[in-house]
C-alpha cells in the first residue's frame, strides 16, 4: 500500500501513556527529556519530543508494561478488515475523539495497539 503524501499511512504515529496524574507526568518528562506539551482538556495532554508526539491521558486505566502504540491509517474500516484477516482481534470498537476516530486491536501475541484516522 503506498504511503500518503504526509508519510503517516501505516506508520507509528503516536504513543499514549495512561497515567495517574497528567501534571506530574508533564513535570517528569519535561524536566528529564525537555518534552513540550499541549493540553486538550483535563484528561489529555499531548507531548512532543521534537520528532514524535504522543499523549498522557487519565481517561483509561494505567497499563503496567508500557504505553499504547498508535498507528495511523486513512481508512479505519480497511485497517480493521486487514487486521482481522491476518488473525488479529479488534479489542475495542471504533470510537470518536476530538480530532478523529480510532479502534484498538490485539496482535497474534496479545499486544494491544490502536489505529487512528483524522476526522
Amino acid at each position: 500500500m503506498p504511503v500518503t503524501t504526509d508519510n503517516r499511512q501505516n506508520r507509528i504515529d503516536n504513543i499514549e501513556f495512561n497515567v495517574h496524574d497528567i501534571a506530574r507526568s508533564k513535570v517528569f518528562y519535561g524536566a528529564v527529556f525537555g518534552w513540550t506539551f499541549t493540553d486538550f482538556g483535563p484528561t489529555y495532554s499531548e507531548f512532543s519530543d521534537g520528532r514524535l508526539s504522543g499523549g498522557f491521558t487519565t481517561g483509561e486505566p494505567v497499563r503496567p508494561g508500557g504505553p499504547l502504540i498508535i498507528l495511523y491509517a486513512d481508512d479505519l474500516a480497511q485497517a480493521q478488515q486487514a487486521i482481522s484477516a491476518a488473525g488479529g482481534r479488534i479489542s475495542r470498537p471504533e470510537f470518536k475523539f476530538p480530532g478523529g476516530s480510532r479502534f484498538h486491536f490485539t496482535d497474534l501475541d496479545g499486544y494491544e495497539l490502536a489505529v487512528w484516522s483524522q476526522a
